[in-house]
């Protein structure tokens, strides 16, 4: 991979690792185009640690809010007084919520990096996830905000994550569309979704650095392609959060299906192939 190819690379996640539109489906498209091999266990380790960039411009930007929680989570482990604060409640709900991924993204891990990187699956997903965005924005009376969010709302957002581990989902979809099924407001289940990503993607990140150095990509594209990330990303949160805050999340489904659609069609005529 040459340093033009990273860059490229760290824009699309940059851009849209947080946005409903799935960052993997975008980068396995992006791969594809490249001409890099998208099945390869390097350009799948290279895609997650890129990721790291990302997240690191989420914890950033949520740097005051992760102080508070994590102090708030501290304190009442000591202080019986103090656990029924919501800091010290977010805590807990993101621990407890980023366990399925953490389980499930290990034992899947052959899956998601093999069979699941097809472009039969991201058309597919992109396409079909769509659906349930427009219904969860259609249904949810989002009425419930972040001082009345439950355990139970961090185990079935926490959950959705795991089905985001197809490609074409998003996570971000996947976690916003079950927040707003639980009626939470918009911007309730995006904060929560954005808490949950941070330590999920760092352990994906981390899990598979140790990759890099010997799948012939190289530090200097690696490290190129992370701090890209970075900076499209942390742009890319305040945009979705002043987004969120007066549209729906059902605005990126025509783009989605018609991405889907485009993938479909470019498999079924045979122009491009799966893998």
């Amino acid at each position: 991979m040459n340093y033009l190819e990273a860059v490229i690379l760290g824009v699309v996640e940059g851009l849209t690792e947080f946005l409903p539109v799935s960052s993997t489906a975008h980068l396995t498209i992006a791969e594809k185009i490249l001409g890099l091999p998208i099945d390869d266990d390097g350009v799948t380790a290279y895609t997650a640690v890129i990721q790291m960039g990302a997240i690191a411009a989420a914890f950033l930007y949520f740097l005051k809010d992760i102080v508070q929680i994590a102090s708030g989570w501290f304190r009442g482990l000591v202080k019986p007084e103090l656990r029924g604060t919501l800091d010290h409640r977010m805590g807990w709900y993101v621990i407890v919520g980023s366990i399925p991924i953490g389980i499930v993204g290990f034992l899947a891990k052959d899956l998601i990096s093999g069979p699941l990187r097809s472009l039969w699956v991201v058309g597919a997903a992109l396409i079909l996830w769509s659906g349930v965005m427009v219904f969860a924005e259609r249904v949810g009376r989002q009425d419930r905000g972040e001082k009345r969010l439950s355990m139970r709302d961090a185990i079935l957002i926490g959950l959705s994550q795991c089905i985001a581990l197809i490609p074409g989902v998003s996570r971000s979809g996947a976690t916003i569309s079950v927040g707003l099924l639980r009626n939470l407001d918009r911007v309730t289940a995006t904060r929560l979704s954005f808490f949950l990503s941070i330590p999920a993607l760092t352990a994906a990140g981390l899990y598979e650095l140790k990759d890099i150095p010997g799948s012939g990509i190289g530090i200097g594209p690696t490290v190129v392609g992370t701090l890209v990330s970075f900076v499209v990303a942390y742009a890319a949160v305040a945009w979705l959060l002043k987004f969120v805050a007066g549209h729906s999340i059902a605005a990126f489904v025509p783009y989605r299906v018609v991405l889907g659609g485009t993938l479909i069609v470019l498999l079924a005529t045979g122009v491009i192939s799966a893998t």
